[in-house]
């Protein structure tokens, strides 16, 4: 427990600029620089976020204070699902930027946990750092639409924290969600993808607008399996309840639709699959693929914070 703390404490004083690293440190406005030292925090000074573990709670913890720092009244939303005849608890964490001006609202929103195996900096601490650090950017932004930021627990035992969500939205929020927006794994993968729901996606086509606007390399599902059609992945992270109910979504990631069984799953042509190995951690991330996993949060946290400012457009 010391030792944990005082890692916490290492991760809190480098994002506040009070920790010597013996390295000029980045500017922090820096695109994609916070979202670093939130995954650093979450793996280096928590580790493995199994769903229902102690570590999954303080990795809720460091997430529910973080949104509460920007102004935000985090909510903690607990459950209960059975995995294997056993019984087990997790919670949702959300906080809403409320526009004050309408009732619409897009939801944003990722998965916390991890499995035992590795560290869990690609699946998925990657995506809670873009996140925090894209809530961080809108904080004095007026915005006019809601948008709700959601951490899912137990993902990784089977969508179970996305799945309680949308069970437990009523008609009215479903009526005026707008889109769902998911991230998941953003480091490892040789490249950045958005996929829509469908086909017809215009939060996929209008990332991909930005993207080619700020000159960055993002790509959508090129179709070569024809089990997932161009434009669209799998049902197998936490926007598809989201979907399942009618709501419009959208899906971040990377990794490498061209190799392998041409299903995403192979993320990588030098070291194949990161998810899930003993390989998924910053050390061997930066190691192997030197400067990816910083120009992936840039990447990711580029196209978010303009995406959420410039999607009004859609809502007319």
């Amino acid at each position: 427990m010391k030792k944990w703390k005082a890692l916490l404490l290492a991760g809190a004083l480098i994002m506040s600029g009070g920790f010597a690293t013996g390295a000029k440190a980045a500017p922090q406005n820096h695109p994609g620089e916070l979202a670093y030292k939130h995954v650093e925090v979450l793996t280096e000074g928590i580790g493995p976020r199994v769903a229902g573990s102690e570590n999954e709670a303080k990795a809720r913890a460091y997430i529910a204070a973080e949104l509460n720092k920007l102004g935000m009244n985090s909510k903690v939303q607990p459950f209960q699902y059975t995995r294997k005849s056993v019984v087990k608890s997790s919670a949702n964490i959300f906080a809403l930027k409320d526009s004050k001006k309408t009732n619409k609202q897009i939801i944003v929103g990722t998965h916390y946990d991890s499995v035992k195996t590795g560290k869990g900096a690609d699946d998925n601490a990657s995506s809670v750092g873009v996140i925090l650090e894209t809530a961080k950017k809108l904080q004095h932004r007026t915005l006019p639409y809601d948008v709700k930021f959601i951490f899912f627990g137990a993902e990784e035992e089977g969508l179970q924290g996305s799945s309680f969500y949308v069970s437990q939205m009523n008609h009215n929020e479903r009526k005026n969600t707008v889109a769902m927006i998911n991230l998941d794994s953003l480091l490892a993968g040789d490249n950045i993808y958005v996929y829509g729901g469908e086909q017809d996606s215009w939060i996929r086509d209008l990332a991909l607008s930005i993207a080619g606007k700020k000159k960055i390399p993002l790509e959508t599902n090129p179709g070569l399996n024809p089990e997932y059609p161009a434009g669209t992945t799998g049902d197998w992270s936490d926007h598809a309840p989201f979907k399942k109910a009618g709501i419009p979504v959208a899906y971040l990631e990377a990794t490498n639709w061209e190799i392998g069984d041409l299903d995403g799953y192979t993320q990588t042509v030098n070291h194949g699959a990161i998810w899930h190995t003993d390989n998924d951690n910053l050390s061997f991330l930066n190691k192997a693929f030197p400067g990816r996993p910083k120009e992936r949060l840039y990447q990711f946290t580029t196209i978010m914070t303009e995406l959420l400012t410039d999607m009004k457009h859609e809502l007319r």
